[in-house]
């Protein structure tokens, strides 16, 4: 064989071998390099003489431009007897028009230049969104001003929101998990909490034009709204823009919004909605959680991770997979940013293995804290957390919406920055500590969906039960439909 032959023979066996010699055994012999040092792009801040707070972020990837708004307000400030308002309010800031244009003309409007605006309202606040390309951005601006500043909630459209919520009204009982977590809520915080409250059809019915206006004037002023704009502009020329386009709303007045109430523990027990067109149960159980300002959210959210948070946590493993129980199963002490979220565990099994889901639920609940999770679980539930952390900020328009939701909730403005470095710190000794300190077997409220038949074991074995009524009242006939009835 020639030299010049031998060289390409000789570099191809090399490499065949270097495959080889870098193979491990084990996939935890796997050797990864440190992270990257993260790179959060900040927004600019400003403050309108008004009180509006503005976020500006420039993104010129791409030739549009979207806005974002949240305001101060919610469906918690909403009166009990006024249960479906925010729904209702929520679609018709945006269909209902304004003083200058008719909501189907925004809708032309919108159509012919490929753009959108969208309203909402949630429990916590209000939101609007815009988008656009840059070149229609001053046209589109002047609508969601408008939209935010002037509009007439129109009653036709109203009456078409109100249908459709009584729509939603009216087939709530369809999805077993969404009657669920439906009726969890209410056990945890109260059936009269406005965290668990639902529009019923009176409630809805109750609603007019006339509380939608005065919602939108106690609540939509300039001094309650968080602006973000992100795309393709100048910040300078955009600044300019939203100041002639909101400057001169005046000021509303400053109050503070009362707290919404709500139970500081569960009632615990055994609650059970009978639902007989099933085949399997739908089961949780739980109590009170956290607010993510309580120093322990970082070690929770690694309990979390090695609890019910992946295919490799305990629930997915010991009840789905070792003993074939579960079709879902989920387990967390989820936090919320201004109230306590929910420490929730829950499944779906068949209605023969009713009593074993719970009892298998119970079981991993026990565990969790005598049995922590240990430096391996830890460690794994670490690596998950922080190799998916890049995709909260992968995107501009992520960075400004996560800003916008932790200036809207007095958190720091670094808080998603410290996220990783906090949750790095936690040690195998912080999560056993948390789990014994947020997760209380006796303090459970268990609720099951699903039809007594066939079930494995009676529910009672797991205490008195207290059955609960799904059952939804019917809507009120209109006023002199009666006598409408009688008249001959």
């Amino acid at each position: 064989m020639t030299k010049s032959r031998m060289i390409p023979t000789l570099l191809l066996a090399l490499g065949m071998a270097l495959p080889a010699a870098a193979q491990v055994k084990d996939y935890k012999q796997i050797k990864f390099p440190p992270l990257h040092p993260m790179s959060i792009p900040e927004p600019k801040r400003i403050t309108l003489s008004n009180g509006m707070q503005v976020m500006l972020l420039e993104d010129h990837e791409l030739p549009t431009i979207e806005v974002l708004a949240r305001i101060r307000t919610g469906s918690r400030l909403v009166s009990a007897d006024r249960a479906g308002l925010a729904e209702v309010f929520g679609d018709v800031l945006r269909t209902g028009g304004t003083k200058t244009m008719a909501g189907d003309q925004m809708d032309d409007f919108l159509e012919a230049r490929g753009a959108r605006i969208e309203s909402g309202l949630d429990e916590t606040s209000g939101q609007a969104e815009a988008w656009c390309l840059k070149q229609d951005f001053p046209d589109v601006l002047k609508v969601v001003a408008d939209m935010l500043r002037n509009p007439i909630f129109a009653e036709e459209k109203m009456m078409v929101a109100k249908s459709q919520v009584g729509a939603g009204i009216a087939r709530r009982n369809d999805n077993p998990q969404g009657i669920m977590f439906r009726e969890f809520a209410k056990v945890v915080y109260g059936p009269d909490s406005p965290y668990a409250r639902v529009p019923e059809f009176a409630t809805l019915g109750s609603v007019t034009r006339d509380d939608l206006v005065a919602f939108h004037k106690k609540y939509y002023q300039p001094n309650r709204i968080i602006l973000g704009v992100v795309g393709d502009f100048d910040s300078k020329d955009m600044e300019a823009k939203l100041k002639a386009a909101f400057g001169d709303w005046p000021k509303g007045p400053e109050m503070k919004d009362e707290p919404a109430p709500y139970r500081t523990a569960a009632k615990p027990g055994v609650y059970y909605v009978q639902k007989d067109d099933m085949t399997q149960s739908d089961i949780i159980m739980g109590h009170l959680g956290i607010q993510r300002n309580n120093p322990d959210y970082f070690a929770v959210a690694v309990m979390n991770e090695a609890f019910g948070g992946s295919f490799a946590a305990r629930l997915f493993s010991n009840v789905r997979s070792k003993k074939g129980l579960a079709y879902a199963v989920r387990g967390a002490v989820d936090a919320n940013y201004d109230y306590p979220g929910t420490f929730n565990v829950w499944m779906t099994t068949k209605t023969e293995t009713t009593a074993a889901g719970i009892d298998a639920l119970m079981e991993e609940i026990t565990a969790l804290v005598s049995s922590p999770p240990t430096d391996e679980e830890v460690q794994r539930a670490k690596e998950s957390i922080l190799n998916s952390f890049v995709f909260n900020f992968d995107s501009e328009e992520k960075v400004l919406g996560q800003q916008m939701v932790y200036a809207y909730f007095g958190y720091p403005a670094d808080f998603l920055t410290r996220y990783r470095d906090n949750i790095e710190k936690v040690t195998t000794a912080d999560v056993a500590r948390v789990a014994k300190k947020y997760v209380h077997k006796d303090q459970l409220a268990i609720l099951v969906v699903g039809p007594p038949k066939g079930q494995d074991r009676p529910l009672t074995s797991f205490g008195s039960v207290v059955p609960v009524d799904i059952t939804i009242p019917k809507p009120k006939p209109p006023a002199g439909a009666a006598s409408k009835k009688s008249a001959p």
